[in-house]
C-alpha cells in the first residue's frame, strides 16, 4: 500500500468510521458497500482537498471515481 493510500486509510478508520484499528483494503469498496455514506463522503472530499491540495469536483463524489482507496489515490495523483 502506498503512503498516500495509507494516509487515506488512517483518516477513514479514525475520523470517519471511528474505528482506529480497522484495516481497509486498497481495493475494498467504500461507497458501493455502504462502508461510508454521502455525508461521510463530503468529509473525505474536504480532507483530501485540505491535506493534499487538490480540488474534488462535486460530480466526482460517487462510486465510479471514489469507491476504493486506490481510486481515490489515483485521482489525487492525477491532480498533483
Amino acid at each position: 500500500m502506498s503512503d498516500l493510500t495509507h494516509q487515506l486509510e488512517k483518516y477513514l478508520a479514525e475520523k470517519v468510521l471511528k474505528q482506529p484499528s480497522r484495516a481497509i483494503g486498497a481495493d475494498e469498496p467504500l461507497i458501493s458497500s455502504g462502508l461510508i455514506d454521502s455525508f461521510s463522503l463530503m468529509d473525505v472530499a474536504l480532507f483530501v482537498e485540505d491535506a493534499f491540495g487538490v480540488r474534488i469536483e462535486d460530480t466526482e463524489l460517487n462510486a465510479d471515481t471514489f469507491d476504493t482507496l486506490n481510486q481515490l489515490a489515483a485521482l489525487i495523483e492525477s491532480r498533483k
